[in-house]
């Protein structure tokens, strides 16, 4: 039996917290007995670093990797996750395995976790560090890796999980998601902290493909182009723009930018979406619009946007894509903070920042209901004034000092860490 994203986080929340309960009190009793030495100052040979949903999120926890290896280059690195994101991770060289977790079904997320347990038994971790910052599952799957040191973040309303972790760092929501993970990393002794995104790799058979496969679509040869992603994943779909707002941009545009090819992107599953987004658009607009979405793989799309002139995005996966490749990127937020997921120097963003938003640091379920306000609010004109403005840029010089700044630093006894300590 399937089981969507809503029921993961339903199963997450009722049986994940009845296991976490159990494992809480028997990790503390057994840490009254065994007694074993939870310092910092050992050198980790085997590191584990999860994270399980979210793929922008895996991208932005792509410095943290890129420190744990600059900082313990003999040390095995591996990453536990879903097996959506295999494909990515791969990719990331500074990973020497892939530990992954099938949760298309219930059977096969019972037999994938035995096998991830017995893996995570067989190397004996030094360190694990658990990047969600909800899951329960994940916070099982952490102390049942029987990991000496093992990491997680504090949030109160999941206190719960302290017991668990044998060292916790206080989660700040309004700190760029990157900063809080190497927050990590400086805690664990990194001597170097690397803050660029990791650059994906695209080699030329790749765009070759992508090219091949949309020129196909397009039945001519495919020039200059900007990449539209009307989409946000159904782990939070209040994130999409209205798809008739996303019509009317890209008419908009059209008119505007007539030499510029327009393509549509998203995932298999995302098809359907897209395809109403295009049936809004007018006749005449259609002419220099295509729909790429279920047509290409990860990679060919990292070859898509690393040719492209504009990306226009919700806060989704695609974005954070786009931020690996320097590309100029306008981002739409509402219910999540730019300030947490939008901080970097090639981001153009709009946000509204109503009254309950950022709500998905606080809800599973969104107060509004669906009814994202945060999001039809930004109008379609203010959204083009910004791609014009962007596109009409001579040169893009981006200047990383127009980022928030934010002290991360490692104790030096008058500075904060940001660790809870268990009671």
């Amino acid at each position: 039996m399937s089981i969507n994203t809503r029921t993961k986080v339903l199963l997450d929340e009722w049986i994940g917290r009845i296991a976490v309960f159990g494992l809480n009190i028997s990790a503390r009793i057994l840490g009254k007995f065994m007694r074993i030495n939870h310092s910092l100052d050992m050198i980790p040979q085997r590191i584990v670093v999860c994270k399980f949903l979210g793929m922008g999120s895996i991208i932005q926890a792509t410095p943290l990797l890129q420190s744990l290896r600059k900082s313990f280059p003999n040390a095995q690195l591996c990453f536990v996750t879903s097996k959506g994101n295999v494909t990515l991770l791969n990719s990331v060289h500074v990973v020497d395995e892939v530990i992954p977790v099938d949760d298309s079904s219930v059977t096969a997320l019972l037999s994938s976790t035995w096998k991830a347990l017995r893996k995570l038994w067989k190397l004996k971790a030094d360190l694990y560090i658990d990047l969600e910052t909800y899951s329960y599952y994940s916070t099982a799957i952490a102390t049942m890796s029987c990991a000496r040191n093992r990491f997680g973040f504090y949030r109160a309303e999941r206190n719960i999980r302290m017991g668990v972790y044998t060292h916790m760092m206080f989660f700040n929501s309004r700190a760029p998601i990157a900063q809080s993970y190497l927050q990590m990393a400086r805690l664990i002794g990194c001597r170097e902290i690397v803050n660029d995104l990791y650059s994906f790799p695209v080699d030329e058979k790749v765009s070759a493909g992508f090219r091949n496969k949309v020129e196909s679509l397009m039945n001519k040869k495919l020039s200059e182009y900007i990449v539209v992603n009307p989409n946000a994943s159904d782990l939070r779909i209040e994130r999409r723009w209205p798809g008739e707002n996303m019509a009317r941009l890209i008419e908009q545009l059209q008119a505007r930018f007539p030499q510029y090819t327009i393509l549509l992107i998203g995932a298999g599953n995302e098809k359907d979406w897209v395809r109403s987004v295009y049936q809004m658009i007018s006749a005449d607009a259609k002419q220099s619009v295509y729909s790429t979405a279920g047509l290409l793989t990860l990679h060919e799309l990292f070859a898509l946007l690393k040719e492209a002139r504009l990306l226009i995005t919700n806060d989704t996966g695609p974005m954070h894509m786009s931020f690996s490749l320097r590309k100029q990127t306008v981002c739409l937020f509402g219910p999540a903070s730019p300030t947490q997921y939008g901080q970097n120097p090639n981001a153009f963003g709009l946000y509204k920042n109503i009254y309950c938003s950022p709500c998905v640091h606080d809800f599973l379920s969104p107060p509004c209901k669906g009814d994202n306000q945060c999001m039809k609010l930004i109008s379609v004109e203010e959204v083009f004034r910004l791609c014009e403005r962007v596109l009409n840029m001579e040169q893009w010089n981006p200047d990383p000092s127009l980022l928030e700044n934010m002290v991360f630093t490692k104790h030096d006894g008058h500075a904060s860490l940001g660790i809870v300590n268990r009671g």
